[in-house]
């Protein structure tokens, strides 16, 4: 059922500690991106305090909006309703057993960098400069951005030779990296500043574009290379515990 939409960073960081307790509870592989996410917008909140941002007040709406693209689009998912294709796609997926706990965190950050941060941006900055936002816009980038490195190191924790198999085989390094450094810079600022005091009629068809668009990406992630896709299934294949313990590990 779904929560009330949060207002603050606190309520956020409330709503998906519920989430993640449903997920340890369902056995739900769509904790995976909710556990990792909880922890990067801990970090934001903490950027926020020490003064990382231009303007943290700016920063903490921008993170509230932001998050409540995601929140609804999980909830709107449980309950049969109508989502973004770049959604749907990430959690259609969730039943699946082949992909490996790091594809199904791709496919959350394509679907919520690549089209939800751009419209959470131009949100904030109706009726205002949004060149004003730039430099806290690429702050909270390079924060997301940090996320594939930090969830190769949640996940060699979960199996251990992770960090030497990725060690061993430069395409699978360069897969991360890639996909990574597009989410930085794949143009989700140029997006936000298209639709930025876009007439209301115009908004929606415009995000729908972008929808697609992002929604295509998909096939990076589900069906990489042979070589890539041939050690995501010896990965797959030595995964030990259940989702739940997974989801545990990567929370903590």
């Amino acid at each position: 059922m779904k929560t009330k939409l949060p207002t603050t960073i606190d309520e956020v960081l409330d709503v998906l500690a519920i989430i993640i307790q449903e997920t340890e509870e369902n056995n739900d592989t769509l904790g995976y991106f909710a556990s990792v996410y909880r922890k990067v917008t801990v970090k934001v909140k903490e950027e926020i305090a020490n003064n990382y941002f231009d303007d943290g007040e700016r920063m903490a709406k921008l993170d509230v909006v932001f998050a409540n693209r995601y929140i609804d689009a999980y909830y709107d998912f449980k309950e049969n309703k109508t989502i973004t294709q770049s959604w749907l796609q990430a959690f259609q997926i969730s039943t699946n057993y082949w992909p490996i706990v790091l594809q199904h965190l791709l496919l959350g950050m394509n679907a919520h960098i690549n089209l939800d941060l751009g419209i959470a941006a131009a949100h904030i900055s109706k009726n205002k400069n949004i060149d004003d936002l730039e430099g806290d816009f690429n702050k909270i980038n390079e924060i997301l951005s940090s996320l594939v490195g930090e969830i190769q190191n949640d996940l060699s924790e979960i199996w251990p030779k992770l960090k030497w198999i990725l060690s061993k085989v430069d395409s699978m390094d360069d897969f991360l990296v890639d996909f990574s450094m597009k989410i930085a810079r794949d143009g989700a600022w140029k997006f936000a500043k298209s639709i930025a005091n876009l007439p209301k009629d115009q908004l929606s068809a415009r995000i729908d574009l972008r929808d697609k668009k992002v929604s295509k990406k998909v096939t990076l992630i589900i069906r990489p290379e042979l070589l890539a896709k041939i050690i995501f299934g010896i990965i797959r294949i030595s995964e030990r515990g259940s989702v739940t313990e997974k989801i545990i590990k990567l929370k903590i």
